[in-house]
């Protein structure tokens, strides 16, 4: 359901220079498969993330989701396409602190143009453990119940595909656990594909398919 094809990716620096960051020839991930992204810092992790989100246009390359190739859509097509298809979780949770946790999660269904579905995003909340937090804002839950609302809010529009960047990276190990877990059962019992950064082993070591990016890209791997 995701095919990256020759994506490349430069940004220029302030002398002037190009600094190549990705040069992926091909990358795959089928209906509902779950797999990890490995990679040291620099190696392009949250940039391919990013692209293969449509936040990000590569310089080169098609990145194909059910088939549309996304790169070929104006920004304004790419947002609602992101918002119909694809739920993206936040190292920072990016959370907006002035909402409930309902209302954050309800807020993320008004993207894709349809009538916010309350059931389902109290039912999302009550699957992440959170039912009797719905009417908390972000300041009063802590670090590891704002991820898992990040989580129900990703998954508010019954995506795709959800890209996770280094959800565990700011939780301890207990909590750590519980996110992925979490994230893996809600995304197995909706038939979601999963695309999870990390480089907590630990974490990697959960999954049948682990990707190192420095293997995929050339620019790191100098292949």
């Amino acid at each position: 359901m995701l095919l990256v094809r020759d994506i490349r990716k430069s940004y220029r620096e302030p002398d002037g220079a190009v600094l190549p960051i990705l040069d992926v020839p091909h990358f795959s991930v089928a209906v509902g498969e779950q797999m990890v992204l490995m990679g040291r810092s620099g190696s392009g992790k949250t940039t391919l993330l990013h692209i293969l989100a449509g936040l990000s246009q590569p310089d080169a390359g098609s990145v194909e989701i059910d088939g549309l190739d996304i790169t070929q859509l104006p920004e304004a097509g790419r947002d609602r396409f992101r918002a119909a298809k694809i739920g993206y979780v936040f190292q920072t949770f990016n959370l907006l602190p002035g909402f409930s946790a309902l209302e954050n999660v309800l807020l993320g269904m008004t993207f894709c143009g349809r009538k916010p579905d309350a059931q389902r995003a109290k039912d999302l909340l009550g699957r992440v453990g959170l039912a009797n937090r719905m009417a908390h804002k972000p300041h009063m839950l802590s670090v590891g119940e704002q991820q898992r609302v990040a989580v129900a809010r990703a998954m508010a529009n019954k995506p795709r595909l959800l890209l996770a960047d280094e959800p565990t990276a700011n939780i301890d190990a207990h909590h750590q656990q519980i996110v992925v877990d979490l994230l893996r059962d809600t995304c197995r019992s909706e038939g979601v594909a999963l695309v999870l950064v990390t480089h907590v082993d630990d974490v990697a070591g959960q999954f049948d398919r682990v990707e190192k990016l420095e293997e995929l890209n050339r620019t790191v791997s100098g292949g």
